[in-house]
């Protein structure tokens, strides 16, 4: 954390310096209407101001394709040196550094030919709308990404202008070298050029949201929080109808970095969501398909601010605790409610419920990240099948339960009443997996061969407060632990090896949610049942319908006897076969009749709403900036404390500070 800290400031203190000496040689060159001074009467009005062609003095508007500009310009700064202090042309000099290298110098240089606008035959030749509208479609992620607003001066509409009124190109220099290049000895890149490197957190961002754009049809980001230190915990998701549950259609999800030195998933789940864009653009059947049938959604980075810090160490730095835990110090893999020792407590218990469990209130008095608590929302807000964790440190794959049915024993089988399903998905990720299918035992996971690559997670080692036996034990949901390689953080020339690795096997997994039954319970009036219960004989784990009254039931080929029962419904049962190769789920759909509440005994089932009787989950907002923020007298969060992170390194404009760079201003 000190080494996470010391870097922002050293950051900071660079840009400081930067103004510094901007203002500093301002001071020296004596502008003749200092800012201010034109209201107090002391500079020469508009009317005896004669506009004329003038060179560009600007310093960091000096590489245009143009040398002559003119006064006023385009903002109605009338000197070079109003245009020097002003909050604009300050914003221009440092924001290379503020997106760490996004987007420039396009951004500067359009920037500046509003600042220094052309000039021919004394009169001004404004820029391009569509250069604009180009920079502004391409480069919003980088800001969205830092939490800053679109600069004012680059509103597309109001400072520039259409073709048809004699614009001009501001990049035009910039293209001089592709325009004489002919497409034959240049061809253009394929459209699934997928550029395998590691991506800073704002790279990510600005990935993420380029590719969502490009395939607004299928795709759409949105958030599901903030992390610690503010940084957005954002999801890509695919789909033929993004932002939408469809009835039947199911969920998926993939979550990776959730130990911020645990690198790898991060940068697969990037590769992915831009694999899965390109392809379904070339007509890939089989991603076609995917996506026709599933809705995905892909969470790169769990834990962005640890990620900072191990990123400082660099990849091929093979420790183990750097950057591992979040900006508060905490292991997220062991901060979700413990679920599993009640299971094992109570599983003796005949009429005992064994799925949905409540969070524990105890839970409530400890330390919980806001990463944590925006997963567990995002967890209850959609009714997910599969999911698979991507981690870090070894290669195998792993599932429920990880706590131990014995709590004194640190390696102990402790399976799920799924056992058969969770090996059925354990072993589909690794028989597509070249290394963690191979029989060689001197390798990473070679210790695991014995056991088909795969382990029950309490039989390797047992800890309690996984993410995945809480999402088995609180929802619907199966989740793998994927380790994808010894070397948490490999160099980037180890990524596109383990991109070919892992890519069929995370599309492998993602197809399994097809496995087993899905329908719709409804009453008998044709309307949905939601949280109705669907069991399965002979396991002791039920799972409930969603909003619509849809579910998934993923099951093993085979004979099952398959119950539908709600709160106040009678109960209906279904004898099901499923075949060997099945290659899509079976529907069974279920009609339930209404009761008479006060003659039915309703076996493990209880009003819907006794479970959240007191759920403090429900009352926090994952988005909000005051989380985690210091609060000041009356518990009010401080003005500053509310501020994005480069909010202060214009803190020297004073009044003159770009308020219009906030995005709620």
């Amino acid at each position: 954390m000190f080494s996470l800290q010391t870097k922002k400031a050293s950051m900071k203190k660079t840009l400081i310096g930067t103004l510094l000496a901007i203002i500093l040689g301002l001071v020296q060159s004596s502008p003749s209407c200092l800012p201010g001074d034109r209201a107090l009467g002391r500079c020469i009005s508009a009317t005896e101001e004669k506009a004329s062609c003038i060179d560009n003095a600007l310093g960091y508007c000096d590489d245009l394709a143009y040398s002559k500009t003119i006064f006023p310009n385009l903002l109605d700064h009338r000197t070079r040196g109003e245009i020097e202090f002003s909050s604009e042309y300050i914003l221009l000099s440092v924001i290379d550094n503020l997106l760490q290298g996004e987007c420039n110098p396009d951004l500067r240089i359009v920037g500046c030919s509003v600042l220094a606008p052309r000039c021919e035959k004394n009169k001004v030749v404004k820029p391009c709308r569509k250069v604009c509208e180009s920079l502004k479609k391409s480069c919003q992620p980088a800001f969205d990404a830092i939490d800053m607003a679109w600069p004012y001066f680059l509103d597309c509409d109001r400072f520039f202008v259409g073709e048809e009124e004699g614009c001009h190109d501001p990049l035009e220099k910039l293209r001089v070298n592709i325009d004489v290049v002919s497409e034959e000895v240049a061809p253009q890149m394929p459209n699934t050029f997928i550029h395998f490197n590691h991506h800073s957190y704002t790279q990510m961002i600005s990935v993420l949201k380029k590719t969502a754009a490009r395939c607004s049809h299928i795709s759409k980001t949105y958030s599901i929080g903030r992390s610690f230190e503010g940084k957005e915990l954002l999801v890509i998701e695919f789909s033929t109808n993004p932002g939408q549950h469809e009835l039947l259609k199911p969920e998926f999800r993939y979550i990776g970095n959730m130990h911020g030195n645990e690198v790898l998933g991060r940068e697969l789940l990037i590769y992915l969501a831009q694999y899965l864009c390109s392809e379904y653009l070339l007509g890939n059947a089989r991603i076609q398909a995917i996506i026709n049938t599933t809705r995905i959604h892909l969470l790169p980075s769990m834990n962005p601010d640890g990620y900072d810090l191990a990123a400082e160490e660099g990849a091929g730095y093979n420790g183990w605790t750097s950057g591992r835990l979040n900006a508060q110090n905490i292991d997220l893999n062991r901060n979700f409610p413990d679920l599993t020792s009640e299971f094992h407590k109570i599983i003796k218990m005949r009429s005992a419920r064994l799925d949905h469990m409540p969070i524990p209130e105890s839970y409530w008095d400890s330390k919980i990240a806001p990463e944590t608590k925006a997963v567990m929302k995002w967890m209850r807000a959609i009714p997910f099948v599969i999911s698979g964790s991507l981690h870090g440190g070894d290669l195998v794959v792993s599932y429920p339960y990880d706590f131990s049915k014995h709590p004194l024993e640190e390696k102990m089988f402790s399976p799920t009443p799924d056992e058969k399903v969770f090996q059925l998905l354990a072993k589909t990720y690794v028989a597509s997996h070249p290394l963690m299918s191979s029989k060689a035992t001197e390798r990473c996971g070679g210790n695991f061969v014995s056991k088909g690559g795969i382990i029950n997670g309490a039989e390797w080692y047992s800890f309690s407060g996984g993410m995945s036996d809480f999402s088995y034990l609180h929802t619907n949901c199966f989740e793998l632990t994927l380790e994808l390689g010894c070397d948490k953080f490999p160099t980037e020339d180890e990524l596109y090896s383990a991109w070919q690795d892992n890519k069929e096997s995370l599309l492998s997994l993602i197809e399994m949610v097809h496995r087993g039954i899905k329908g719709i319970v409804k009453d008998e009036y044709g309307n949905p049942i939601k949280k109705a219960r669907i069991s399965v004989k002979g396991i002791r784990h039920d799972i409930t319908t969603a909003e619509n009254g849809d579910y998934w039931r993923l099951l093993i080929p085979g004979v099952h006897i398959v119950s539908a029962e709600a709160f106040g419904y009678s109960k209906v049962t279904k004898k099901i076969t499923l075949p060997a190769k099945m290659t899509k789920p079976g529907r069974v759909d279920f009609v339930l009749k209404r009761v008479d509440i006060n003659n039915r005994k309703f076996d493990r089932l209880v009003p819907e709403d006794i479970y959240d009787r007191f759920d403090p989950l429900d009352r926090f907002d994952p988005h909000s900036h005051n989380n985690n923020g210091e609060q000041g007298e009356g518990g009010e969060l401080t003005a500053e404390r509310e501020k994005p992170w480069w909010w202060s390194y214009f803190s020297m404009l004073g009044q003159n500070r770009p308020v219009w760079l906030l995005k709620n201003n």
